[in-house]
């Protein structure tokens, strides 16, 4: 049995919608952008977070390694993949996703 490689970067995306469209555009995310994200990346959680005036989501994948998630963005790692309907749902199209180099994991979500 192949060994998996190690995650070693995480990459984290944030978007904002409405609250009356937030669940919409949740199944939409899964289907258009987790779907295909989940056979590139080593992992993938989603997180919302429902406010007053917003819900804000958040995906972080996880990555061995720079040069395998810049083979997913072709090229800049940074670089946003918008999806075909983020302009109909989103408050705001992010400019940017965070990456961070992943040091230490503990407890059982490692």
């Amino acid at each position: 049995m192949e060994k998996q490689p190690k995650a070693k970067i995480a990459r984290i995306w944030r978007g904002r919608t409405l609250p009356h469209r937030a669940d919409a555009y949740e199944a939409y995310n899964y289907e258009a952008g987790i779907k295909p994200l989940i056979d590139k990346a080593l992992g993938v959680q989603t997180f919302r977070e429902d406010r007053g005036n917003d819900t804000e989501f958040m995906t972080i994948s996880y990555w061995e390694s720079i040069e395998a998630m810049a083979r997913f963005t072709g090229g800049d790692p940074r670089r946003i993949h918008h999806l075909d309907r983020d302009r109909e749902y989103l408050i705001e199209l992010p400019s940017e996703v965070q990456i961070l180099e992943l040091r230490t994991c503990h407890g059982k979500t490692s």
